[in-house]
């Protein structure tokens, strides 16, 4: 019983191939305004310095259609406000995600809800867990470039127990969309 209880701590809501099929009706239709959303290896890969166009234009049409968006990142503040200022959006860099202050903050800044925010990450250990424990609906999605920093390296060793554990008990299943 207890071991369920902390795999479901690290059990996202949804696990996608990439964030960038998310639209903003999907969203809606979960009752959910608000997104924050990693950017190393979520977005972009970790070692890449710029905004891709792909990047650019999910969050231009997002922000059209009236979702509020925010770029939650452990990384450095230069890193995290070069992407952010290029597409116009808020940011926090050094979130020190998994813990929960940020996270509260984040959400006060964005006048947002836990219950229609979503956290999106491509780490269980940070994004997942920390997006749980404040009751975002989290979701899980496919590093984009498959090296990491030496930061994420031990992250990625704990996360490959959890998943495999979660996939033995059938409690994770990867999708296209929402």
């Amino acid at each position: 019983m207890r071991c369920q209880y902390v795999l479901k701590q690290f059990s996202p809501d949804k696990m996608l191939n990439t964030p960038f099929g998310i639209t903003a009706a999907q969203l809606r239709k979960m009752g959910k305004t608000t997104i924050l959303t990693d950017l190393d290896n979520t977005l972009l890969a970790w070692d890449q310095l710029d905004a891709t166009d792909e990047v650019i234009n999910w969050f231009t049409i997002l922000k059209e259609e009236g979702i509020k968006v925010m770029i939650f990142s452990n990384n450095n503040e230069e890193r995290v406000a070069r992407v952010a200022k290029a597409i116009d959006v808020p940011y926090l860099a050094r979130a020190k995600k998994p813990l929960g202050a940020n996270f509260r903050w984040a959400l006060k800044e964005m006048d947002a809800t836990p219950e229609e925010t979503v956290m999106i990450g491509d780490q269980i250990m940070t994004d997942i867990f920390g997006g749980n424990r404040q009751k975002l609906t989290t979701i899980f999605v496919r590093p984009v470039k498959q090296t990491d920093g030496m930061a994420t390296k031990l992250n990625r060793m704990m996360e490959s127990v959890i998943l495999k554990r979660l996939a033995k008990k059938n409690q994770i299943k990867w999708e296209e969309s929402l």
